[in-house]
C-alpha cells in the first residue's frame, strides 16, 4: 500500500493506493495522526486506486471517524471511492458515518469549509452589547 499527503490550509488530502488491510493499516492510521498533531481534523481519504479493503480497513475508518468528531475536532471526509468497494460500505451501514464525495475537489471544499478544531481556532471576537460598549 502507499499514502501520499497533500497539505492543504485548512485540511489534509490523504491518497491511498492499493490494498488497505491488516498488513498495511497501520500506514493510514500513522498518517491520520501525521494530520491531527499538525492540528488537522477535517480530512479528506481519496480512496480512487484502493484495490481492496477489508474488515480492518472499515474499522480504522471508522475510529478516524470517532476520533475526529470527538469533542467536535473535525470530521473525515471519503472522496472517489470505488463501487466495489462503496457497495461493502453500503452493506455494513458504514456509509451513514461519513460525507463522501465522487469528486475530489468538491470533497476538499467542503472540508474547507467546515470549522475546524476548537482547541486551535481563534476565539469568537467578544460580543460589545455584554460589555456596555
Amino acid at each position: 500500500m502507499e499514502i501520499t499527503v497533500k497539505e492543504l490550509e485548512r485540511t489534509d488530502v490523504i491518497a491511498v493506493r492499493g490494498r488497505l488491510e491488516r498488513f498495511t493499516i497501520t500506514e493510514l492510521t500513522q498518517a491520520l495522526e501525521a494530520s491531527h498533531q499538525r492540528g488537522k481534523y477535517n480530512l479528506v481519504i481519496d480512496m480512487s486506486q484502493v484495490e481492496y479493503m477489508s474488515s480492518a480497513g472499515f474499522r480504522e475508518l471508522l475510529n478516524a471517524q470517532r476520533h475526529n468528531k470527538r469533542d467536535h475536532r473535525g470530521e473525515l471526509i471519503l472522496a472517489r471511492v470505488p463501487d466495489q468497494i462503496r457497495q461493502a460500505l453500503e452493506l455494513t451501514g458504514i456509509t451513514d458515518f461519513f460525507r463522501t464525495f465522487d469528486d475530489l475537489s468538491a470533497a476538499v471544499e467542503y472540508a474547507a469549509g467546515l470549522p475546524g478544531d476548537p482547541t486551535t481556532d481563534a476565539p469568537p471576537p467578544e460580543d460589545k452589547k455584554r460589555k456596555g460598549m
